[in-house]
């Protein structure tokens, strides 16, 4: 049987076990109420961490911030690539509406200083050797187009000198006597020694047997008097943001072209296929300054830019 001292220890452990359990509410209740005061905190902190976020990606997601650029500067100035494409679109129509180049084109003549001399100069003999080449329609690394005649000739890389010779004439003297005036439309590569001229066949036939291969010669400028007046072409893919721009048909070489800037005049650097330049737009459609090598200018207006058209001048260099 249980005796009162048992039941009493069982009181005492009873009240033990119910203090214990009240202090550990008590104590869960402090920690809820701890953890309840840091949760306004913790949210604030995660607030600014969120909306960053939504900014930082929010661009990628509407593919807006590679492109920003391009579309706020449409403008051709700006960018060289939309030039390009906007070309044909906003020049060629509008120019080509115009009056024809005929009845708007203004010529003004004036002479300067001779340029800096070239190779080939005037009033020089050079000595060489002539030999012969297929010449089909007479077009060539000058691309001048097919040629009204055969008389033509390719000049030796080293005289052609980044064709400067393109369309001089040049009167080719061959030992037996006889002569010929040819125009350079063509370049001979190596092995062409400098002072060899390579004559359409059509053109050595007259000097010699084409049997002959090899000739000795003498050639020296001149200036033709059964020429008419010289013309401009822009080159194909030419427009107010880029254009390259030949001169046809002209008396003497031609030793240096200009273009108006509006304030002043702009040398445009000369390729070896014949064209002179503009490789940002500069005074493409505007008056244009050639100079020869004796150093008169001839300038023309009033030429639209309309690619791969020759469009004639009424004007020519001087003869010497």
């Amino acid at each position: 049987m249980t005796t009162t001292r048992q039941v009493a220890r069982q009181r005492r452990r009873r009240r033990r076990l119910m203090l214990g359990a009240t202090v550990a509410l008590a104590a869960t209740g402090v920690l809820a109420y701890v953890i309840m005061a840091l949760l306004p905190r913790h949210q604030d902190d995660a607030g600014p961490a969120s909306a960053k976020t939504l900014v930082t990606n929010q661009p990628e997601a509407d593919g807006t911030a590679g492109t920003a650029s391009p579309i706020a500067t449409p403008s051709p100035s700006a960018s060289p690539s939309a030039s390009s494409s906007a070309t044909p679109k906003t020049t060629a129509h509008p120019k080509a509406a115009k009056p024809s180049p005929k009845s708007t084109q203004q010529s003004t003549r004036g002479s300067t200083t001779p340029p800096s001399a070239g190779r080939i100069r005037p009033d020089t003999s050079y000595q060489g050797v002539a030999t012969a080449y297929k010449a089909g329609v007479g077009d060539g690394a000058c691309l001048l187009g097919p040629s009204p005649d055969l008389m033509i000739a390719a000049m030796n890389t080293a005289d052609y000198e980044t064709s400067r010779a393109c369309g001089a004439y040049v009167l080719v003297r061959a030992a037996n006597g006889k002569s010929i005036t040819v125009r350079i439309t063509n370049e001979c590569p190596l092995p062409c020694a400098p002072g060899q001229i390579d004559l359409s066949e059509q053109a050595f036939a007259k000097l010699a047997d084409l049997k002959v291969g090899r000739l000795p010669i003498t050639w020296s400028l001149v200036s033709p008097g059964s020429v008419g007046t010289m013309s401009i072409r822009y080159k194909t893919g030419s427009s107010a943001y880029w254009c390259g721009i030949q001169v046809i048909g002209h008396r003497n070489p031609v030793a240096r072209l200009e273009v108006s800037t509006g304030g002043g005049w702009r040398q445009l650097p000369r390729t070896s296929f014949n064209y002179f330049i503009s490789a940002d737009g500069t005074g493409c459609g505007k008056a244009i300054r050639v100079t020869d090598i004796y150093g008169e200018q001839l300038t023309v207006s009033g030429l639209a830019v309309l690619p791969n058209v020759v469009q004639p001048t009424r004007v020519q260099f001087s003869r010497h």
